[in-house]
């Protein structure tokens, strides 16, 4: 199927019948969905005996598939009940793409007396899995309870003993039950019949924790009842955790040229020479602002100005000139050749390449005379420029999807596959909320049938809504709100959103700065503001990103806006990086990278608890992952305390729930920031000096 015909099955096609004719509006398989049925005559489906109800996570009855990557561990809870009194249980079920049971897992009660269960589940390889949810009639349990209370009370005590003893035997009998298992189980239901032993030391027999165990493993399970299976996509692990490194090529290795008087620009050559030193911090991937030819029609100049000097380079996101479009490069940074190199390079330090996708273009885009239709026409006859008042770009057109779905998406799909063949693994897509939603849905569904591998993140700092669907269809990654969440009680309520149900489909990329966002917490708290940022986005999300030029506490705003003055989107930005040492937080990112690759704990998300604190100022959230599901085979646990407080030393205590983390009453906390070692309880006095010691990142163990 061409790109042509796959869009036709998703994207409304403007009709061209006379406006009298019932011309329908797509074609493909929406056109042949069913007629909805009339309301007195509602689609159900049947109840189990043992009603399986609220499964998550799920979105729209199946309709979006919940997200997961391999090896990660995902919480899969269900609401399961039934009528009487008789015990119930559950069992998780994963189902792999070749639509075989994989594993499953035991729920477990997580809110008691609200028949609220849960399990974790963990994929190993990528494709289009499933799950779904197995309630069931729990009889050992239910004998259980009544042969305890009433052995207890003396009430029907031989007829309790024999019934238990006939429910293990028939536990015993059972088909591919492990030897051992069917012989301790075996014994205690003939130690149930024991005449010569007490009623209570047969029951003990029966309760023994070997007996407890083997039947744990192997439940009798009556009357199952299996909810409907529920789509779950797994990506590769980069798709949930990775350390990205933002740059604008032309600024590294640009110069000043005293004898010409001009701007030298940088090339994909120079700014390979940074990789190094990226790669030397520990990051995953190098992300690369749009490197396409720039208009010179309005083409802006310092600080977003209409004036323009000799030399200007133009905003790098004005895409299109003479010299090509989206799928050619501007020559000042050099040919396909030299990016080839730039890629090479990047892969033998373990780096991934990712490119800046922005759907616009400037006046002199090839597109804006070859496809006039695909932007918005005025009513004298100019085609509009992009605004977002009080904002204006007058250098950039927008697309206009109304009028050319199919041959706007397709061109697209195109101009995507040239960077895909020149070995681009990731996308940050510039503004998708500002696109048709049915239009991602079918590419980033087209590229992931051919190149699964290859990510994308969603740069949408816009409505909730738009957001979670756009992370819902099919983006890999989503920026978000965490730049503006600064105080404790902001903090705290968004790092539990985003590791919630939510991160299910959303899941979050932690920015503390780019090149478009400098908040007012970074440009007053300095320094210290600067690192507390990048150790609560290196460990509150499993993706975090880093804009150049963070390693120098680049804090100047320009006035009335909350991003840096002499912004490097519309001039070149050399830096020296020989500065960076003596301010700190290039080692702290270098810290931070190798913690998260030695940890984890911290490249999960669904994992993440808050623990109260006595100081206002003062955060804490640990992240633990158990050892079943840990690469390591170890349990791992760590604890990030936080002063938000830039300019004070504050102290308080941390209320620690050692027991919900399956930790013992007192625990080695050793800090990996600095290796100090203490020991710790429940409660846990820090204080911490925002010019030495802003944070704490402990890693929790047994003494």
């Amino acid at each position: 199927m061409t790109p042509d015909e796959a869009l036709r099955a998703t994207v409304p096609v403007p009709s061209t019948a006379p406006a009298t004719a019932a011309a329908p509006q797509a074609v493909g398989p929406a056109a042949d969905a069913p007629r909805s049925r009339a309301a007195s005559t509602p689609v159900t489906a049947p109840i189990g005996r043992i009603p399986v109800v609220d499964v998550a996570p799920v979105a729209e009855a199946g309709r979006f598939p919940a997200k997961a990557v391999v090896g990660e561990a995902f919480p899969v809870r269900a609401t399961v009940f039934r009528e009487g009194h008789d015990a119930v249980a559950a069992t998780a079920v994963l189902v792999d793409p070749d639509g075989r049971d994989h594993s499953s897992a035991p729920m477990v009660d997580i809110a008691p007396g609200l028949d609220r269960y849960e399990a974790r589940l963990q994929p190993d390889r990528e494709g289009l899995w499933s799950f779904r949810v197995e309630g069931w009639s729990d009889p050992w349990a239910t004998w259980v309870h009544d042969a305890t209370i009433k052995i207890a009370a003396g009430v029907d005590v031989e007829l309790m003993l024999t019934e238990g003893s006939l429910l293990l035997r028939r536990a015993a009998g059972r088909d591919g039950l492990p030897d051992d298992d069917a012989r301790t189980i075996s014994a205690a239901a003939s130690g149930l019949t024991e005449a010569h032993l007490s009623p209570t030391e047969r029951l003990d027999l029966a309760l023994a924790g070997s007996v407890q165990d083997a039947l744990h493993r192997n439940p009798v399970r009556d009357l199952v009842s299996a909810s409907p299976a529920y789509p779950l996509v797994v990506d590769r692990p980069l798709a949930l955790a990775g350390s990205w490194y933002e740059l604008f090529p032309r600024s590294h290795g640009a110069h000043y040229d005293e004898h010409e008087g001009r701007w030298v620009s940088g090339t994909l050559r120079t700014a390979s020479d940074e990789l190094p030193r990226i790669a030397g911090m520990g990051f995953d991937v190098v992300y690369l602002t749009p490197i396409h030819p720039i208009g010179t029609s309005n083409r802006k100049g310092r600080n977003n100005s209409l004036l323009t000097e000799p030399g200007d380079p133009g905003s790098p996101y004005a895409i299109g000139s003479a010299d090509g479009g989206h799928d050619a490069i501007e020559p000042t940074l050099g040919t396909f050749a030299d990016f080839d190199d730039f890629v090479t390079r990047a892969r033998s330090l373990k780096l991934e390449v990712a490119l800046d996708i922005a759907l616009q273009c400037s006046p002199d885009h090839p597109w804006v005379a070859q496809h006039p239709e695909w932007f918005t026409t005025r009513a004298d006859g100019t085609i509009a420029y992009a605004e977002n008042p009080p904002k204006k770009y007058q250098d950039i057109y927008p697309l206009n999807f109304d009028n050319d779905p199919v041959g706007i998406a397709g061109e697209i799909r195109r101009v995507l596959q040239v960077w895909i063949d020149h070995g681009v693994t990731l996308f940050r897509v510039d503004n998708p909320h500002t696109k048709p939603l049915d239009f991602w849905q079918w590419l980033l569904a087209d590229v992931r049938k051919d190149h699964p591998e290859v990510i994308f993140l969603s740069e949408a700092f816009t409505r909730p809504a738009m957001m979670a669907t756009l992370a819902k269809i099919g983006f890999h990654q989503s920026y978000t709100y965490f730049t503006w969440r600064n105080t404790k009680v902001e903090l705290e309520e968004y790092l539990t959103e985003v590791s919630g149900e939510q991160g299910a489909w959303m899941r979050p990329s932690f920015w503390p700065t780019t090149h478009d966002i400098l908040p007012p917490y970074l440009t007053s708290g300095g320094g210290p503001a600067f690192a507390v940022r990048a150790v609560l986005a290196a460990t509150g999300s499993p993706t975090w990103g880093i804009y150049s030029g963070y390693e120098l506490v680049e804090k100047v705003p320009r006035p009335g806006a909350e991003e840096q003055i002499d912004n490097e989107k519309y001039e070149f930005k050399p830096r020296d990086w020989s500065q960076a040492d003596q301010l700190g937080i290039a080692l702290l990112l270098g810290n931070l990278n190798a913690i998260r690759r030695s940890h984890p704990a911290l490249r999960q998300l669904r994992n993440l608890r808050v623990h109260p604190t006595s100081d206002d100022a003062i955060v804490a959230f640990s992240k633990h992952l158990d050892a079943e599901h840990s690469p390591t085979g170890r349990s791992d646990t760590v604890l990030v305390v936080v002063n938000l407080d830039p300019w004070s030393t504050r102290d308080g205590t941390v209320e620690i729930d050692l027991a919900a983390l399956g930790l013992p009453a007192q625990v080695r906390a050793r800090d990996l920031l600095t290796h100090e070692e203490w020991t710790w309880g429940s409660s846990a006095y820090v204080r911490l000096d925002p010019t030495e010691r802003p944070a704490h990142v402990v890693a929790l163990e047994e003494l």
